[in-house]
């Protein structure tokens, strides 16, 4: 039997725009799951984390099912992970709520970001280049993509933390040292073609 390249998408209760990732499962030799729990989640390559239509109450729920140790002990092992939208926000160090929409919370701590939050959801239509990127997701380096770009609040870097890595300018992309963490503020990305031939060859 092949082995398949298993990518497993988060699938906490306000997962949103999982269409996107239907791309994935037209590449040959890759596997999508959509995993709601920690043994779901733990033989995977690479871990997914969606965007979310209430990034406080996903992250509370995905700690209650343990996923946010697997989701460590993936990192720590410098296997791949990717949070776009919501997802990148619960990878950072804290989600800050100044108006009490849906409550301050400690992120997962895999890139040194934090995000105050907003009521308002914006997605913008757009075309941007990555910069220099390292490890897992180097094949995007110079890539320029058509990604929407998604914006609930806004991601900065924490000032009592080292840098993170900037691979798109302007707030959208950024990679830890190890390069296998990814955090992009977008949406569609795996429906750019050029995307998934950079990460896994023609088809």
């Amino acid at each position: 039997m092949t082995n398949l390249f298993t990518v497993c998408v988060i699938a906490y209760p306000g997962a949103a725009d999982l269409d996107e990732f239907r791309p994935l499962a037209q590449v040959p030799g890759l596997r999508v799951v959509h995993a709601a729990s920690r043994c779901e989640a733990q033989d995977a390559e690479c871990i997914v984390l969606p965007g979310s239509s209430n990034t406080s109450a996903d992250l509370a729920w995905l700690r209650a099912q343990g996923l946010d140790g697997a989701i460590a002990l993936h990192a720590q092992a410098r296997r791949p992970v990717l949070g776009v939208g919501g997802g990148m926000q619960m990878i950072g160090e804290a989600l800050i709520d100044p108006d009490a929409i849906a409550g301050n919370a400690p992120g997962l701590g895999l890139l040194p970001l934090v995000t105050l939050l907003d009521a308002a959801k914006t997605i913008v239509p757009a075309q941007w280049r990555f910069g220099t990127v390292i490890g897992h997701w180097a094949p995007l380096s110079g890539l320029a993509v058509r990604a929407g770009e998604v914006r609930q609040g806004r991601t900065v870097q924490h000032t009592g933390m080292g840098p993170g890595r900037v691979v798109v300018p302007g707030g959208i992309g950024w990679q830890n040292d190890e390069g296998n963490v990814l955090g992009l503020a977008v949406r569609g990305l795996f429906e750019d073609a050029a995307v998934l031939q950079a990460l896994f060859g023609p088809f």
